[in-house]
């Protein structure tokens, strides 16, 4: 029984990081930033091509994973 009830502690905690993500994705229109344009993303745009590359919103977000991964692995010992 053992490997059923890790794998529910598991499914519980995708659970609840799948509910905070789309908590935030639902009220990040009220948010007084926008994930994808945040000062220092980069954005060129030419005649015919635009090209977007989100440097900051890539640290945030990991900054951001790691320490959702840290507070996991830290309750799971």
């Amino acid at each position: 029984m053992e490997p059923l009830r890790e794998i529910g502690r598991l499914l519980l905690m995708l659970g609840v990081v799948l509910v905070v993500v789309g908590g935030f994705l639902a009220m990040s229109g009220k948010l007084p930033f926008r994930l994808g344009h945040l000062p220092g993303d980069i954005s060129w745009q030419g005649k015919h091509t635009t090209v977007y590359f989100p440097v900051i919103t890539c640290l945030v977000l990991s900054v951001v994973l790691s320490v959702i991964f840290w507070l996991i692995s830290h309750v799971k010992r």
